[in-house]
């Protein structure tokens, strides 16, 4: 999926270091086997057959892309469409991967391309579990909310294994389960998006965490920074924050919210973070302002002030 994978459990009386790491290995296996359903990178994929089929017709996939690219719909229409998996159809303008290239696209590539962009041309048929894509050259891509997906899923399997004090990461999607032997909390830092280190300090245990950040993919030309995280409105990087990070019961859903939330900017992502049950958020907004939604008041720990920069 693009990203690195860690897993970090205490063993117990009855599940030993060998076996843990067996463990470990059946939920590798797990994630690799989503990823063969959900990736861009392979032609061979589901979602790379629906891309493929764009403007001919539908094209049936498992259940479980299914799900997930439905739920990519829910959130797309929750969050005011600047959670939007067709932002795929804009691939190859912007290289912040292993193609990296610092030379942003031009306006007219841009404005050339973004009319591709439209949740509203992703088809369902719930009885085949088909999806079609209405328009020729509209893509989709799961790339904000397959990890979070994949995640949850590593994590039952831990949970069905027996292990009952754990974390699975893949980049910045994280899962807890339990709490550590002596009794406390397991506990993350949040990154502070223009220096090394971390602002914040928050309990996570049997939580998600999740980080959109403008830090990790970008470049820096003309004074200006551009990064991975695309307004689907616009087509450029959204401006509105450096880094959201979200807090909530699954990986799944932390994924799907924080981009959004990243994009919609402090006022109106505080409003979606506020309606959701269970869900609270961190944010560093382009000025660098610190937010805290209201449901991690008192969780979260400041251990310094988010440093300012380019």
């Amino acid at each position: 999926m693009g990203t690195h994978l860690a897993f970090t459990a205490y063993t117990t009386e009855r599940i030993d270091e060998a076996k843990t790491k067996r463990i470990f290995d059946d939920a590798v296996i797990e994630i690799r086997r989503l990823e063969t359903l959900m990736t861009t990178w392979r032609p061979d994929s589901e979602i790379s057959r629906v891309n493929a089929a764009a403007g001919k017709g539908p094209v049936v996939v498992s259940k479980e892309t299914y799900d997930v690219v439905a739920e990519s719909l829910r959130a797309a229409i929750m969050s005011k469409g600047t959670f939007d998996i067709t932002f795929e159809s804009l691939h190859g303008l912007w290289k912040f991967d292993e193609d990296l290239d610092p030379h942003p696209p031009t306006e007219a590539q841009v404005k050339a391309k973004l009319p591709l962009v439209n949740y509203r041309t992703v088809k369902l048929d719930p009885d085949k579990t088909s999806i079609f894509l209405e328009k020729e050259g509209v893509k989709i891509g799961l790339g904000g909310i397959a990890k979070g997906y994949a995640v949850d899923k590593a994590a039952a399997i831990l949970d069905k294994a027996g292990l009952t004090s754990f974390y699975v990461q893949a980049g910045g999607d994280l899962f807890t389960r339990g709490k550590k032997p002596d009794g406390t909390e397991w506990q993350t830092g949040v990154r502070d998006p223009r220096s090394p280190g971390y602002f914040a300090i928050l309990p996570v245990s049997d939580h998600a965490f999740s980080t959109a950040g403008d830090y990790e993919r970008s470049y820096i030309v003309g004074g200006k920074r551009y990064h991975h995280i695309i307004d689907p409105r616009t087509g450029y990087p959204a401006t509105a924050c450096r880094s959201v990070t979200i807090w909530a019961s699954s990986a799944f859903q932390a994924d799907e919210i924080d981009d959004a939330v990243f994009i919609l900017g402090p006022k109106e992502g505080l409003e979606l973070v506020e309606s959701l049950d269970g869900v609270g958020a961190v944010i560093v907004d382009a000025k660098n302002n610190l937010y805290v939604s209201k449901r991690l008041e008192g969780k979260v720990r400041l251990t310094a002030v988010p440093t300012d920069g380019i």
